[in-house]
C-alpha cells in the first residue's frame, strides 16, 4: 500500500496543536461556562443519595482510577470519569463492592469519548486484578450511560486551561508555559481525588490550580503581579464569584501541602449545599457580555521551578499504589 508523505503506519498518536483562533475567540469561553453547570453533580449525594458509600471509599476508587490513567498515559480521561462517577452516584444508590465497577465503567466511557485509542475493555479487567468480568463491565457501562441519559460530553477543568491562560498575561517567550499546564492539571487531578472539590465548577477548580501552579513557580513575584490581582483576574476571565474561587485556592494549597482538606468543609462554615446552589444561581443570573483578552505583556523573566512547587510534584509523584481491588479494604 503506498502511502502519503504524511501518513504513517505507526501507532503514535499526534494530537492536534492548540489553535490560536479559537483560543482567542471568547465565543468559546463563554460555551463552556455557560454549559458546566449542565454537568454539575449533586454536592449531598454522600447523605441523600447512597447507604453504603462513604467519601473514603469514592477517595480510595478514585486513586485506582488515577493510577490506571497514568500508567495508561490518558491525562484527559480521568476528570470526565470522575464527573461520570459523581453525577451516577448523584442518582443512584449502589452497594459498596460495586464501586470499583463503577468507576471502571466510567474510565470505559470516558477513554472512549477522549482519546483516539480508547482503553480497552479487557486492559481494565485486568487492572481490577480480575475481580470483575466482562460481561459485568459491558453491563454495567450501558447502566451508566442509561442514567446519565447518554449525555456524556461534559466539561472538565482541563478544558479551561488553554482559554484562561491565553487571557492572564503570561509571557510564552519568558515562561515555560506547557510546565505551568502540566502543574495545573496535576492539582485538577489531585483534586478530582477529593469529594469536597465537587460543589465547584470546572471553570473555579482550573482557575484555583492555574493559580496554585502559577504562585507556586513564583510568576506573581517575578512579574509584580500580586497573588489577589491574579484571583481579581481569575474571576473576571470566569465570571465566577471571588469568594468561591478562594476558598477553592485556599483548599489545593492545603492539599499540596498534605493537609486534610475535608476538615476545612466543616458543615457549620462551608455547606456543600448552599455554596453549590448560590454558585449556581450566580452563574444562572450572570450575562457573560464579553471576555476581555489580556494583553499585557510581562518582562523577560527566566523560568524556574521553586523548591516548594517541586516537593509538591515530587510527592505527588512518589504517591505510594493503592489496592487494586476495593472490595478488599475493610471500611
Amino acid at each position: 500500500m503506498d502511502l502519503l508523505c504524511c501518513e504513517s503506519t505507526s501507532q503514535m498518536e499526534c494530537p492536534a496543536y492548540p489553535d490560536p483562533n479559537l483560543l482567542d475567540d471568547d465565543r468559546m469561553l463563554q460555551n463552556l461556562l455557560k454549559s458546566e453547570e449542565r454537568y454539575a453533580p449533586s454536592a449531598t449525594y454522600f447523605s441523600n443519595v447512597q447507604k453504603e458509600i462513604t467519601p473514603v471509599m469514592r477517595k480510595v476508587v478514585a486513586e485506582w482510577m488515577l493510577e490506571v490513567c497514568e500508567e495508561q498515559k490518558r491525562e484527559e480521561v480521568f476528570p470526565l470519569a470522575m464527573n461520570y462517577v459523581d453525577r451516577f452516584l448523584s442518582i443512584c444508590p449502589i452497594r459498596k463492592q460495586h464501586l470499583q465497577l463503577l468507576g471502571t465503567a466510567c474510565l470505559l466511557l470516558a477513554s472512549k469519548l477522549r482519546e483516539p485509542r480508547p482503553i480497552s475493555a479487557e486492559v481494565l479487567v485486568f487492572y481490577t486484578d480480575n475481580s470483575i468480568t466482562l460481561q459485568e463491565l459491558w453491563r454495567w457501562e450501558q447502566l451508566v450511560v442509561s442514567k446519565l441519559k447518554w449525555d456524556l460530553s461534559a466539561v472538565t477543568p482541563n478544558d479551561f486551561i488553554l482559554y484562561i491562560l491565553a487571557r492572564l498575561p503570561v509571557d510564552s517567550r519568558s515562561w515555560d508555559t506547557r510546565m505551568i499546564r502540566r502543574h495545573a492539571r496535576t492539582f485538577i487531578d489531585l483534586s478530582h481525588r477529593e469529594y469536597c472539590f465537587s460543589m465547584y465548577t470546572p471553570s473555579i477548580v482550573a482557575a484555583a490550580a492555574i493559580a496554585t501552579a502559577l504562585d507556586g513557580l513564583d510568576w506573581t513575584n517575578k512579574t509584580g503581579y500580586s497573588l489577589n490581582w491574579l484571583l481579581a483576574e481569575l474571576t473576571r476571565i470566569t465570571a465566577v464569584e471571588q469568594e468561591y474561587l478562594k476558598s477553592c485556592h485556599e483548599l489545593i494549597e492545603e492539599m499540596a501541602r498534605g493537609g486534610n482538606v475535608s476538615n476545612l468543609m466543616h458543615p457549620g462554615t462551608h455547606s456543600l449545599q448552599h455554596q453549590q446552589q448560590q454558585q449556581q444561581q450566580y452563574h444562572h443570573n450572570q450575562t457573560i457580555d464579553r471576555v476581555s483578552d489580556v494583553t499585557m505583556t510581562v518582562g523577560d523573566e527566566s523560568t524556574g521551578t521553586t523548591m516548594m512547587e517541586q516537593d509538591k510534584i515530587t510527592d505527588y509523584e512518589n504517591k505510594t499504589g493503592t489496592p487494586t481491588d476495593v472490595r478488599d479494604i475493610h471500611f
